[in-house]
């Protein structure tokens, strides 16, 4: 038995074993569920190839963070659910880009409780169904085909410098920041570059937005009189929902109408009471507005239509290009009075203006200590809804599995840190303690070679026999030692057991011993 025992595998190796395995298992399947998938629409992506690239919102985010507005950039890879546990929830957007996994009822809860209690502000862009879980909560339809709009849809040229196949799904609206026109094809004054730093002029102006492939959303009440609701993007009284085909008389392809055929939507609940500081440098209640502006469509802002740089590069043609031929363009439904041109100069210009003044800069009740400078805002983006490489999305599930369990910083790392020291002491190698067993033949050493020296047999045998004899008359061990022999003698009565106790001329066997 001492032989299986020394040769058996020990506790700290199967732990050891069973570690690895469940880390093996878990990569593999998250590799294999990963594989071939390619992460975009990712403000942290920067060195794909250039196709890829363009399909990133890095340049969105180098124009908020620190090369560009100065904002505070961030990124949650968890979930956004853990939103009401961030801090300054009125100074904080998160922006959703592309949302590849939906949503479940929790999160969007979470979601909309942000953005009506919390007073925090968010933008989620996307032209599929992914995003309806949230859209439900604040009476919003995200239809599950692109717009097809004959009327306003850009040009595109080749890389040699001819136009591409006229696609009516490539489409263009004139937005204003907060304001909506009543009349559809009034002009709008131009945002110039000067109406862009002033919120009383950026109010009352304009600018181009260029969609890839949108989608339609809808309000579907808009008998809540505790939000104000903006149709900022819609497109034409002529656009439709392809959904069977591009044919604009197939009765399976509604017709929505401009206004119903929303492209940007924007929300805002006022009055919510938050703290912050006030005048005075202290803090105190303030009342702030929550907002969430829904997009149908996430590629406004990729980089290819975010930048113009890359926008001019893959082949986006400004209005006075001859491609339109007599097809309206934005300009159409713009007016420039200081001979500024009405230009597209990408999407940057008008979604830094929507994020400016959807934030509490203008909030007269906040400290201008704090509204002055964008360094005390926030924006994250949320890379929790994208499918990210196979090579990255192991460490990205146990981030986001950690983050669950806590979003303070240093808890996360305490947490991973308390994880390999629990490892490393599962695995020590500790030295083996000598296998101890109580043997009730005590003349069976035999068995046990490895354990009794068998010189020591005799001496072993009358050990335990003063100890039984001292145990059966109730004495201590220094009551026992004080005892004479011959009163030791008394106690054991058996002459040859009182000669196996004290004869030094005497040898025994084992059959004898036993």
């Amino acid at each position: 038995m001492a032989g299986d025992d020394t040769s058996g595998i020990k506790l700290e190796t199967w732990l050891l074993i069973g570690f690895i395995v469940a880390m093996l298992l878990s990569t593999t399947v998250i590799i294999a569920t990963s594989a071939n998938k390619t992460t975009v629409y990712s403000a942290y992506v920067t060195d794909e190839e250039q196709n890829v690239q363009y399909q990133q919102v890095s340049s969105m985010r180098s124009s908020l963070g620190d090369d560009g507005m100065d904002y505070v950039i961030a990124n949650t890879m968890s979930t956004p659910m853990l939103v009401n546990d961030w801090r300054e929830p009125h100074r904080t957007m998160l922006v959703i880009a592309a949302p590849e996994k939906p949503f479940d009822n929790a999160e969007a809860e979470a979601l909309h409780e942000f953005v009506t209690e919390r007073g925090g502000k968010v933008i989620i862009a996307a032209n599929s169904t992914n995003a309806q879980t949230v859209a439900d909560k604040f009476d919003v339809k995200f239809f599950d085909a692109p717009v097809v709009d004959p009327n306003r849809y850009y040009e595109v040229a080749s890389q040699t410098g001819e136009a591409e196949p006229a696609d009516s799904r490539k489409l263009w609206a004139v937005a204003g920041v907060n304001k909506v026109w009543d009349d559809q094809f009034e002009r709008r004054p131009y945002c110039s570059a000067e109406s862009l730093q002033d919120s009383s002029k950026y109010s009352n102006c304009a600018l181009p937005v260029l969609f890839h492939r949108p989608t339609a959303i809808q309000v579907l009440d808009n008998e809540d009189t505790s939000r104000n609701v903006k149709v900022l993007a819609h497109a034409s009284g002529s656009a439709f929902i392809a959904r069977e085909n591009m044919d604009a008389n197939d009765p399976d392809n509604p017709i929505l109408g401009g206004n119903n055929t929303g492209l940007i939507i924007r929300m805002d609940y006022p009055g919510i009471e938050a703290i912050d500081q006030v005048k005075g440098v202290r803090e105190g209640n303030v009342e702030v507005t929550g907002s969430i502006v829904f997009i149908s469509d996430h590629s406004v802002l990729a980089n290819h239509l975010w930048d113009y740089a890359d926008a001019e590069v893959t082949g986006k043609q400004q209005c006075e290009s001859g491609f339109y031929g007599e097809r309206p363009c934005w300009d159409s439904l713009l007016s420039s009075t200081d001979g500024s041109g009405t230009d597209w100069n990408g999407n940057e210009d008008y979604f830094t203006t929507l994020i400016r003044d959807m934030m509490e800069h203008e909030n007269e009740d906040i400290s201008t200590v704090i509204t002055s400078k964008n360094s005390n805002f926030y924006i994250v983006f949320d890379e929790s809804r994208h499918v990210t490489s196979a090579m990255s999305s192991p460490f990205t599930e146990a981030m986001g599995a950690i983050v669950m369990l806590t979003s303070d910083t240093l808890l996360k790392w305490l947490i991973v840190l308390n994880l390999m020291a629990l490892l490393s002491i599962a695995i020590m190698v500790v030295p083996e303690k000598e296998n101890w067993r109580h043997v009730f033949d005590l003349t069976r050493f035999r068995e046990r070679p490895n354990k009794v020296d068998p010189n020591q047999y005799l001496q072993r045998v009358r050990e335990s026999m003063m100890a039984k004899v001292r145990q059966f008359n109730d004495l201590t061990r220094d009551e026992m030692a004080r005892k004479t022999p011959g009163e030791i003698q008394s106690m054991v009565k058996d002459p040859r057991l009182i000669e196996l106790l004290y004869s030094q001329q005497r040898s025994y066997s084992n059959e004898e011993l036993r």
